[in-house]
């Protein structure tokens, strides 16, 4: 391993190009299957700072690949490229002082920041690292992009890789355990008709409510904390019209997999009770993030606590171990070895009033340096 002087070296002279490189990809648009732009900035970087292998994939996911054709074994460390925003144009950014303020820029472009210049680091440093390591700008992570980025790389590499970090949230992160969801967009239909006409006829709304109202008689399973919730709900046309259309969107989350197939059971058992009653109902599926796996959570919570300890050398709040639904979420369900960890300091994640404290991105580039240090002799 390299000495702490020496990441704290390469950390203060990267202080002044850090805060403008995530000004610069901060404001690059990426919303969610449409990363594009970021994926070509995040590409063109890799390739100035001296990684030979670098590509971007089929779901757009930007790839180094360090060691790769040496080892059987790979290491991934992913941040993602997208933001929960549809904006097409250059996102808007203000700074006053030391807080940045822009839609996205802590979750989780200040985390790719982060990655990409510890990348850096780890040219400089390739000829000691003693495995097989990928670095990766991925996209798709958010709302119903699904985690494509992450699913595309363990299509492609999944066999061997055997540890995972993801690069998200806040820097008081540092989790294990996978939130798991299932999402539904569910329709039902009906003839229709005149309010007073045809009065009697199969109303869309009344089905619909009546299928909520059974969801919510589902007593979710007790061996892990599992919920479930409709959405949004909506149909019908006018006062006076019986309706012909409704449509209303349903989840389910549990850290478990095994409690995310019985919640999955349930709601096909209502459809079917409603099927088999004559009425018509589509279900579509939105989404799949898979929860964890039956993998040894031994050596899991070892291998976790040894990345809490890097996270220390410059992180010296409490960690938050807490479950999350993230990119970790694949590799959690496989049994691989996965952590993600956050290496920000700020707020409103999710919204476009989203800010950051320009002073603590030193000590999150610290905790990456730490974490990839772990695979340098």
């Amino acid at each position: 391993m390299i000495e702490k002087e020496e990441l704290d070296r390469f950390i203060a002279s990267c202080k002044d190009e850090q805060a403008e490189l995530l000004m610069t990809l901060g404001r690059i648009p990426a919303p969610s299957h449409h990363e594009e732009k970021r994926a070509a900035f995040c590409k063109k970087w890799f390739e100035h700072e001296g990684c030979n292998e670098v590509w971007i994939d089929e779901a757009q996911n930007v790839i180094c690949k360090f060691n790769c054709d040496r080892y059987d074994e790979i290491t991934v460390m992913m941040a993602h490229m997208d933001v929960v925003f549809n904006d097409t144009e250059e996102l808007p950014m203000r700074r006053d002082g030391d807080i940045l303020r822009a839609p996205g820029i802590g979750d989780d472009t200040a985390n790719l920041v982060n990655l990409m210049l510890a990348t850096r680091f780890l040219v400089q440093h390739k000829d000691r690292l003693h495995t097989g390591l990928m670095i990766v700008a991925n996209s798709c992570e958010e709302g119903l992009g699904n985690l494509k980025g992450c699913k595309e790389i363990f299509n492609n590499y999944g066999d061997r890789i055997r540890r995972f970090y993801s690069f998200d949230g806040y820097m008081s992160q540092c989790t294990s355990i996978a939130v798991g969801s299932h999402r539904y967009r569910m329709q039902v239909q009906c003839p229709g008709g005149h309010s007073y006409l045809d009065f009697g006829k199969d109303n869309a709304i009344q089905i619909a409510a009546e299928i909520i109202h059974e969801l919510y008689r589902i007593i979710p399973p007790q061996q892990e904390y599992t919920t479930y919730n409709v959405g949004r709900i909506e149909g019908g046309s006018t006062v006076n019209s019986i309706a012909q259309e409704v449509t209303l969107l349903y989840e389910y989350r549990s850290a478990s997999e095994a409690c995310l197939q019985v919640m999955k059971g349930e709601l096909n058992r209502v459809v079917n009770e409603f099927r088999a009653k004559g009425k018509k109902i589509n279900l579509e599926v939105l989404g799949v993030r898979p929860g964890c796996g039956d993998g040894d959570k031994t050596e899991l919570k070892k291998w976790t606590s040894e990345n809490a300890a890097c996270i220390r050398q410059y992180y010296e709040g409490e960690l938050d171990l807490g479950p999350y639904s993230t990119d970790a979420n694949i590799p959690l369900s496989r049994n691989v070895l996965a952590n993600t960890i956050g290496t920000v300091k700020g707020a409103g994640a999710h919204t476009r009033a989203e800010w950051l404290d320009l002073k603590r991105l030193p000590a999150g580039l610290g905790i990456v340096l730490s974490l990839m240090n772990r695979y340098l002799d």
